[in-house]
Parts: structure tokens; sequence; C-alpha cells
């Protein structure tokens, strides 16, 4: 980022209010389409027509997913896939209400996973990490139970206190159905 005064950084953080939407790269729209949509919940939705190369928009969960067709031969093996799973690999997060009921659709889906419980100042965390069609690792936890604390002494540490933050961090999913493409 050379160029950019980092001065202007501090002065204030930008003027952002929620994540948008994460963009997927896909070896196969359809499969990737039908695992977001089926195993995740997620529900598709219009893209805009100027866009002129084949994906699919999902919505769901407060958050906006975009599954892009990957530009490399179908038979180049995804930058992504792996068969093993490492939950400090990049990742996007979902929170649950029932991890159990999760470790149990993905077995039955045949989908391999990894769970772990971790625990913070007396709170445990259970985490499922597992793998989409193109081995991008997703993670399903019950992260909230943690609390968000600032870190006292930090340059922004007064203005996050001064900031609302929600008594509920996550959002009520859109009712989805099982859909077939």
């Amino acid at each position: 980022m050379a160029g950019l005064a980092l001065a202007t950084w501090k002065e204030a953080p930008l003027p952002l209010s929620s994540l948008n939407h994460i963009s997927r790269n896909c070896a196969n729209i359809q499969e990737s389409l039908d695992f977001y949509v089926n195993l995740l919940g997620f529900v598709p939705i219009k893209r805009p027509g100027f866009l002129n190369f084949d994906g699919a928009w999902l919505f769901n969960y407060g958050i906006g997913i975009h599954l892009l067709q990957e530009e490399v031969p179908a038979d180049r093996h995804s930058l992504h896939a792996t068969d093993v799973i490492n939950p400090r690999n990049d990742h996007i997060s979902f929170q649950c209400d029932d991890i159990e009921v999760v470790g149990k659709r993905l077995s039955e889906a045949g989908i391999k996973y990894v769970r772990r419980v971790v625990e913070e100042g007396g709170i445990e965390v259970e985490q499922l990490f597992f793998h989409d069609p193109d081995g991008f690792m997703i993670e399903v936890c019950t992260c909230e139970k943690l609390p968000l604390e600032p870190i006292a002494g930090s340059s922004c540490y007064r203005e996050f206190c001064q900031r609302q933050l929600p008594s509920a961090c996550h959002l009520v999913p859109y009712p989805a159905t099982n859909h077939t493409y």
C-alpha cells in the first residue's frame, strides 16, 4: 500500500456499516449452488444483467455469497482443493444454535469434518470445520457465546466502547427450502 499515508487511518476508520458479501470462485457452479442452497440454507437471488460471466448470487443470515465460475480449465484442480481440514486456513464462519444437528447433517451428507471444542474463561465454544465442493473452508460454531470485548488501551478502544453493539449478534435466517437446479 505504498503511497497511502498511514496517519489518515488513525484519524478515523472507513465509514463501513456491515459485511455485504463474499465471493467464491467455483469449478462447478451447479455443484456449489446445490451445496450452499441445500446444505447451508442460502437463497438464490437475482444477479445484475451487466455481469457477463457464469455465476450465482445467494443470500441468508445477513450476508451474500457470490459464486463465480473459475476462469481456469475444468480439468485443473482448484487452488483451494485439499483433503486436509486445517481450522487455521482461510474460512468463513457461521453461527448455529445446535451443533449436534449440524454434525449429524454433515455426516448424513457424507461430508468429512473436524470437530473442536475450545474453552476461554470457562466458556466452551464448539466448532465444526469442513470444505465446500471447491475446497474452501467453512466453519459452523457456537462462537456467539464469547463476549465482544475491546482491548483496553488500543487506539480505537474509546470509540468502540461508545458504539452500540447488538445484543444478539446473529440475524434470523431467511426460511429456505431445498431447491433442485
